[in-house]
């Protein structure tokens, strides 16, 4: 019998007890690979909408569906076993009423076995915070900026420059808190503002174009690691330029198959001897790699 023991995974009371003790970690992810990049060093991977601009190229993130964030958030959760996995509740999907979010809400927990959802809004979102979470969902608020609602809005602008402005995003961090979300995401909101929301929630503050004083911080992975094209936002910071990286490697490829360089001898099958009774098998692999198909062993496309 295995000794090994495997890490307990993070949940959101692990997540509201950091408030005031260490900085929460997060990350989106929308994919198994880049899940399974971030696992150990994040304490919160966000399944969020914004992969409709990232993944699917849209030019917001109005037209993503539940099926969508469920296939991605199901993903997601395989391939992570530390991380608290949240699922974004998508543009109409919650908004009409707090039974219809609770539709929504159990069919993302229940398909991806996620760790709880996020949805946006403020004062007007309270009821369904509440509805949710005494029904057993936890619920991460997210106020400020908010991306599903640009076309009311205006666009992507900074929030709470104004008195009105400012008001408006306490009333709705108070709001959304006392409802019982488990945190709150404050967005590209001015930073004097972000810190003292901090200061005066009980619940934790996760920043994003917000202040260094948040209890936690998220980004957009693409964004920081060089993956998002040419636009970086402000509030963002590129630790990698994996997409120059990227783009050399498939050069490089392109390169070799345009040579007949690829595939080599070491990538074919060879023909077994004659009278021998073997199988087919690749050069330099072994008999096991070169059987059946498994989920970890060759794959074709």
């Amino acid at each position: 019998m295995s000794t090994q023991t495997r890490e307990r995974r993070l949940n959101v009371r692990d997540l509201a007890a950091m408030k005031g003790s260490r900085p929460i970690v997060s990350l989106t992810a929308y994919s198994a690979p880049m899940a399974r990049a971030l696992d150990a060093d994040t304490d919160m991977i966000l399944v969020g909408d914004s992969l409709g601009m990232v993944l699917y190229g849209m030019d917001t993130t109005v037209g993503v569906t539940l099926d969508m964030m469920v296939a991605h958030g199901a993903a997601v959760v395989r391939a992570t076993e530390r991380a608290c996995v949240i699922v974004d509740l998508p543009f109409g999907s919650y908004q009409e009423s707090p039974q219809a979010a609770f539709r929504s809400a159990a069919r993302v927990m229940t398909e991806t076995g996620c760790s709880g959802v996020k949805l946006e809004g403020g004062v007007e979102m309270a009821d369904t915070v509440r509805f949710l979470t005494a029904r057993g969902v936890p619920v991460l608020g997210h106020i400020g900026l908010m991306p599903q609602s640009v076309n009311a809005s205006g666009g992507f602008r900074v929030q709470g420059k104004t008195d009105d402005g400012a008001r408006r995003i306490r009333a709705d961090a108070s709001a959304i808190a006392d409802s019982g979300a488990f945190a709150i995401v404050i967005e590209n909101t001015v930073e004097t503002l972000a810190r003292s929301l901090t200061e005066e929630l009980k619940v934790p503050t996760i920043g994003i174009g917000a202040s260094p004083a948040c209890d936690g911080q998220i980004l957009v992975t693409e964004d920081i690691v060089g993956l998002g094209g040419d636009f970086t936002p402000r509030f963002a910071k590129r630790y990698a330029e994996l997409g120059d990286g990227l783009s050399k490697a498939i050069g490089q490829y392109a390169e070799d198959v345009r040579a007949r360089r690829f595939p080599a001898a070491e990538h074919c099958f060879n023909p077994p001897a004659k009278g021998s009774g073997a199988k087919p098998r690749l050069a330099a692999v072994s008999s096991e790699a070169s059987g059946a198909s498994t989920a970890k062993g060759r794959r074709g496309a």
